[in-house]
């Protein structure tokens, strides 16, 4: 029997914990006849409205986990889901794969409304291999345990002990002894688990190459192409990582000059690549975030505000920091209550408010796209899309930081440093990207050589102009704080490529608010059945990450930094 449970933020109809009710509800749908298009387009609404109830739930339970990870009976509940429900869904989903793609109806689905699913489950059919499914297991396991060493990290800081986002929000700090204690410390922290980090990347990285291997990969990295249905070849992002080192660092170059005038500084070293001229943190209380951000939306669009006041009101956010909190920032979404969720882990800095930011665009967007299509499903969330969005909101609201920077001298600092950011978005993902490129393609690499690549691709990119002369072992191994390595591999050029799309929509906005506001809307609620292309073109930008557009984009966003006196 089904289980219903009311949570705050999330619906429980399916009891997952009822494994054979679970699997007997599976069996029904691959036991369902289909005679005709108009069958199997039935069958795939209730293969839908049953699937979005496990993945509610699933969402439910990784949140849970996500703001608790010390909680034991809250980290049972999501073992459970990764290691028992998992499984028997990849067991599953591939004989559902093989009913629909081998069902002679298939073909004559739709090509508008259904082109994409046919091409991804196609593609998961050609990739699926039942001696992956343990793999797979084991590498959530290997992904959850880095959420429990990160939530439970806290650095001792003037005789306290305080939470890990503590630290790193005093790298904001205008002055520059703290910001360099804070490095050091981070430093320090990050020396302590390095071995366990170690550990985890490398087994990550045979689990994963072998799950590769099995599928009839020569490595990781083409086989995640393949998975995540990139609409663009692994020599198209290599020939992007050099379109960025030839255009957009040497501009990087030039600010960082200006930035270290600014700050008064002979020597630009790495506490002060992040180092804000404003006088004081943003805030001091979420509820101050929360209220500030709720005026920066509405200023933007009233339906923005909208979302965000029905987020806050209905337990949709948490923003606080907390000893066991999961590190980073993340939306998610909730297919059966049609909401997203926003989680965040971050001290009060410039950082966490424009991380809110960033969320509320992926949460907008998803608001979107629930009420003009309904649920939306996995395989139509391409992250090349929903950064966008995200990316864009930050750029829409880069006019109305005075809502928390009111002096005139803070809020010019504040708008350099979200243009900033946008620069760094354009090269910091990429870099990673490279990183992974290498890691999976050089797998038996080994932790020390992972280091130097580290540090290497850094020094290329966005530690070019820094001096990082003794600091080559802290600068190696703070790889091990980036959450996708570990959770989203290959989740990081899509930052970057989006991030164009966002500086066109801020070129537009500064043109003509109205317009690009509603062309934001638009896209953010388009068909995300169509390609990655014409979703961008309903948004009123190019998917474009040629030269010319690299090279056209970074002159745009150096002359607009510049411009601000």
């Amino acid at each position: 029997m089904t289980k219903e449970v009311s949570h705050s933020y999330y619906k429980e109809l399916i009891d997952l914990q009822d494994v054979k009710e679970v699997e007997a509800q599976i069996q029904s749908l691959l036991d369902i006849p289909i005679t005709s298009v108009t069958d199997l387009e039935k069958w795939l609404k209730e293969e839908r409205k049953f699937m979005i109830k496990i993945e509610e739930a699933m969402t439910g339970h990784q949140v849970d986990f996500y703001r608790n990870t010390e909680d034991e009976s809250i980290k049972t509940i999501y073992l459970h889901d990764q290691q028992v429900v998992q499984p028997l869904l990849m067991k599953y989903e591939a004989k559902l794969n093989e009913k629909l793609c081998e069902s002679p109806y298939f073909h004559q689905l739709d090509e508008t409304r259904y082109g994409l699913m046919r091409r991804v489950r196609e593609s998961k059919i050609k990739l699926f291999r039942e001696e992956n499914i343990p793999l797979k297991v084991k590498e959530q396991e290997l992904s959850t345990k880095y959420s429990e060493i990160m939530g439970g990290l806290t650095v001792e800081w003037e005789g306290e002990e305080k939470p890990f986002p503590f630290i790193q929000a005093q790298l904001d700090h205008l002055d520059r002894a703290v910001r360099e204690k804070a490095y050091k410390k981070m430093g320090t922290a990050f020396r302590q688990i390095k071995p366990e980090m170690d550990a985890l990347m490398d087994e990550l990285i045979q689990l994963r190459h072998q799950i590769a291997l099995n599928s009839g990969f020569e490595n990781y990295r083409d086989y995640m192409f393949v998975a995540k249905n990139r609409e663009y070849s692994v020599q198209d992002c290599y020939e992007f990582h050099e379109n960025v080192e030839k255009h957009i660092i040497p501009a990087w170059n030039r600010l960082a000059a200006i930035f270290k005038s600014k700050l008064g500084v002979d020597t630009y070293r790495p506490w002060d690549n992040s180092a804000k001229l404003m006088k004081k943190p943003p805030y001091s209380e979420v509820s101050a975030l929360m209220d500030g951000v709720t005026e920066m939306l509405g200023k933007t669009d009233p339906y923005f505000a909208d979302r965000f006041n029905h987020m806050r009101e209905n337990g949709l956010l948490d923003l606080g920091e907390r000893k066991g909190k999961s590190p980073g920032g993340f939306c998610t979404f909730l297919p059966v209550s049609g909401d997203t969720f926003v989680f965040a882990n971050f001290s009060p800095s410039f950082f966490s408010l424009i991380a809110l930011i960033h969320e509320m665009g992926h949460a907008v967007n998803g608001y979107l796209e629930f009420s003009e299509h309904g649920p939306i499903e996995r395989y139509q969330l391409r992250s090349e899309v929903a950064e966008l969005y995200s990316h864009g909101m930050e750029l829409l609201l880069l006019d109305k930081l005075d809502r928390f920077y009111p002096d005139e001298e803070d809020f010019k600092s504040a708008q350099r440093e979200e243009l900033r950011r946008a620069f760094t978005m354009l090269f910091g993902p990429l870099s990673g990207d490279l990183f992974q490129h290498w890691m999976y393609t050089n797998p038996n690499h080994t932790a020390k050589e992972r280091d130097e690549k580290y540090y290497e691709i850094s020094k290329r990119y966005g530690l070019n102009p820094v001096d990082t002369s003794g600091l080559e072992e802290e600068v190696g191994m703070s790889w091990a704080g980036t959450i996708h390595y570990f959770q989203y591999p290959f989740y990081n050029i899509e930052y970057s490529m989006s991030m164009l799309g966002a500086l066109q929509l801020l070129e537009n906005y500064r043109s003509n608010p109205e317009r690009t506001v509603e062309a934001f809307k638009k896209g953010a609620g388009a068909d995300y059945n169509q390609s990655i292309a014409a979703i961008y073109e309903e948004t009123g930008v190019s998917f474009d990450f040629s030269e010319p557009a690299v090279k056209r984009m970074g002159e745009f966003l150096e002359k607009i930094i510049q411009d601000i006196d």
